[in-house]
């Protein structure tokens, strides 16, 4: 299984000063079950200190004993997550966005194959990067209403990441999860639920307790069983990923620098 402290490294370099002291993921211990809560502003975009924080605590209840489970979340009701933070990100160079983007990548890997349940609690849009941090995680719950989730990277005049192209095909079958990756188009909560990328549509406020209550009955169980059933359900993504994974983010890169695509994330910016 994918151990990520050694990529972490990578990544150091080029976080912003500003952002290593401010606590953009706020960890809860409910029992046995660690709540990692994404807090950086209302929409949670993606940037490079966030990734490392919430690798490191990722990592951390991986490898702490005490805790059987993990739940993501959000401290905001309007947004799980944008996605990557193209404002920040469309300045960094090559260099600093590539280093970026595969921390981004072992982190969605991290999540992945976790030898513990994970649960993701939606209680807003899911966008993009964010959409991807909660196909990562083994149950999606999301809340009713308005609250938008899918893949929009077409749109961006970029694939979809290599881990989340896997990653989704397993979760809802390859012709569904080519519809969602051509179109880039965004879903609501029932349409999500019928395409099998979330499990339940909740009431806002039942959202994060339900979520909480499955983490806690799946890491009831026995905790070696759990992770040999997990790793027969994950090892093969994991294979491809980690086969292809340097010409796929190569690739990615070359695509985020091209003209068309510059073009196309200038217009998205206008949305932050």
């Amino acid at each position: 299984m994918i151990r990520h402290r050694q990529f972490t490294s990578e990544l150091v370099p080029y976080l912003d000063e500003g952002g290593i002291g401010m606590e953009l993921i706020r960890r809860e211990d409910h029992d046995r079950i660690a709540l990692l809560k994404l807090s950086r502003s209302v929409t949670n975009a993606l940037d490079p200190p966030l990734i490392h924080e919430l690798t490191e605590k990722v990592q951390e209840s991986g490898d702490d004993p005490e805790v059987h489970g993990v739940v993501l979340n959000s401290s905001s009701d309007k947004f799980f997550s944008i996605g990557f933070d193209i404002p920040e990100l469309y300045g960094l160079s090559r260099q600093e966005f590539t280093a970026f983007f595969k921390a981004f990548n072992r982190l969605c890997m991290l999540l992945y194959t976790l030898p513990k349940p994970t649960v993701v609690a939606i209680p807003g849009h899911a966008i993009a990067g964010g959409c991807i941090l909660a196909l990562c995680c083994h149950y999606r719950f999301i809340a009713e209403g308005r609250k938008l989730m899918g893949l929009n990277e077409v749109k961006l005049g970029v694939p979809v990441p290599y881990p989340a192209d896997r990653i989704l095909r397993q979760v809802v079958g390859a012709r569904t999860a080519r519809h969602i990756m051509d179109t880039g188009e965004f879903y609501e909560p029932e349409a999500l639920r019928q395409m099998g990328m979330v499990d339940q549509v909740l009431p806002l406020e039942q959202v994060l307790q339900k979520a909480i209550e499955k983490a806690e009955s799946l890491g009831a169980f026995s905790p070696s069983a759990f992770m040999m059933i997990k790793r027969n359900r994950v090892e093969d993504v994991e294979a491809e990923v980690l086969q292809r994974s340097a010409e796929k983010e190569r690739l990615f890169v070359e695509g985020w620098y091209s003209d068309e695509t510059r073009k196309l994330l200038l217009e998205a910016m206008k949305k932050f």
